[in-house]
């Protein structure tokens, strides 16, 4: 890919300032700090300059401009990201979609709503809720997230195991490229074989191949009697049992499936001061929801939820349970989980991480982690988590003499693990700048080169994020 160049110079702004005028424009001071860092944790780079268009005709001419300037672009949408996809750097222009928001319509006979793709994903669901529907992406980070970034990053979250990663929540997309041409595919149908479903492209692809600036996204009916539990195993295999048990006396009930090992529930309930939830810690704590429906075993009197969990308890597989009876009992249990947040607060600073690995390696993955931590001293933290049911986990290792050569050791240790155990890199936060060394760890060179001939036939100045995802 050629490099092109990334000056920001007068006859650009000239130009920009003619087409879009100066609302539409920042420069300098008047460029906010949260523009020049997202949330990976680099040091601030402002941008050179900013544009904040306001529909998809001010994209298109924006980047049409750029590209005949030659101008690098980062492309940013609610900062949130953890990788650097969206931080700037030196020279580049920052393409904001905070004022491409709004929900377009929601089709209650398709069950889809469309929405401009700097929308926060709160405000989606918020809509959603409010026609009696259910978006199916949820992150903890759905109050400041768009739904642009969970889609330039195939976002995950909570309930991937019933509704999927965002890629299997979008029917339709419109995008403008590096061009400037505007591609629109607002589909509302589940079944659409017209040739190349491009819209695929774009979906994780970091907004390194265009710049996605509307959605259409499924709907799927509200979980209705969403049942809580918090369960205690001594031993992985039981946890895996318990997962294909329960799916299958309980079929498409489950939503969440969320593992906590013992060395985070030791944080949680240590420096995070949270109370244990039982008498003895166990090897791993399993949060696990269920939607049940409104009257499913009324009629019998049976309680199918805590009945399955009582035969596991019975036959040994689970250690000990404890099933929510109210709001307050499944916002405790929930608050193990979600103590993470609080963690950077409390403990040591430390390399994170969010990979993938085969669901029945997970336990050995675990006892590599907790080995290659141990190598680092007797004051390492290893805290491992995360949704297990679709083999995703987060890792966290810190140190009291944590700095950048201890990372970057670190950093080898768990992408080596990852690699050996056929694993990925990233499972739902993407490559963007942290990562893109170490993608050949979970991408075959052949994967690699055809990701650059992808990139080379529609970004062949290599204009958007340039440096994300791919190198040069």
């Amino acid at each position: 890919m050629s490099t092109i160049r990334s000056a920001i110079d007068d006859t650009l702004h000239a130009a920009l300032m003619q087409k879009l005028g100066s609302d539409r424009l920042r420069l300098g001071n008047d460029i906010p700090e949260s523009h020049a860092a997202d949330a990976a944790g680099m040091a601030p780079c402002p941008p050179g300059l900013l544009i904040l268009p306001r529909d998809t005709q001010e994209v298109s001419q924006a980047l049409a401009i750029c590209h005949a300037h030659g101008a690098r672009i980062v492309v940013q949408g609610g900062m949130t990201g953890l990788t650097g996809g969206a931080h700037p750097q030196a020279g580049e222009v920052a393409l904001s979609l905070e004022r491409l928001a709004g929900i377009e319509e929601i089709d209650t006979l398709a069950g889809t709503l469309t929405a401009r793709a700097g929308t926060k994903l709160q405000e989606i669901q918020e809509a959603a809720q409010a026609k009696g529907f259910f978006c199916g992406i949820d992150l903890g980070a759905r109050g400041s997230c768009t739904i642009g970034g969970n889609i330039a990053t195939n976002a995950g979250g909570n309930q991937v195991l019933r509704y999927g990663m965002a890629r299997r929540n979008v029917l339709g997309l419109e995008a403008v490229l590096a061009d400037g041409t505007v591609v629109t595919s607002l589909n509302k149908m589940l079944k659409n074989n017209a040739g190349y479903d491009w819209t695929q492209l774009f979906i994780g692809s970091e907004g390194t191949l265009g710049i996605v600036t509307r959605v259409v996204l499924g709907l799927h009916p509200a979980p209705r009697g969403v049942r809580s539990a918090l369960l205690a195993f001594s031993r992985f295999e039981d946890v895996l049992t318990v997962l294909r048990r329960f799916d299958a006396a309980l079929p498409g009930r489950m939503i969440v499936f969320e593992a906590m090992w013992r060395e985070y529930l030791d944080t949680a309930t240590g420096p995070g001061g949270l109370v244990p939830p039982f008498g003895t810690m166990p090897e791993i704590a399993i949060l696990i929801e269920a939607a049940m429906g409104e009257s499913m075993g009324e009629e019998s009197g049976a309680d199918p939820f805590t009945d399955t969990l009582a035969g596991f308890l019975e036959e040994g597989l689970i250690d000990d349970a404890l099933v929510a009876q109210s709001e307050a009992d499944r916002a405790r249990f929930w608050s193990y989980r979600e103590a993470v947040y609080e963690f950077r607060r409390i403990i040591d600073a430390g390399t994170n991480f969010d990979v993938s690995i085969p669901i029945a390696r997970l336990d050995e993955a675990v006892a590599r982690l907790r080995a290659g931590a141990r190598a680092f001293g007797e004051e390492t933290r290893l805290l491992v988590f995360g949704h297990v049911a679709d083999s995703n986990i987060h890792i966290s290792v810190s140190h009291p003499d944590h700095d950048a050569p201890m990372s970057e050791a670190i950093q080898a240790m768990v992408y080596d693990i990852v690699a050996a155990l056929s694993g990925s890199v990233s499972a739902e936060h993407g490559i963007g700048m942290l990562k893109r060394g170490y993608l050949h760890k979970s991408r075959s060179d052949a994967e690699i080169a055809l990701m650059r001939r992808i990139k080379q036939a529609l970004d062949p100045h290599n204009m958007l994020n340039p440096g994300r995802v791919l190198a040069g």
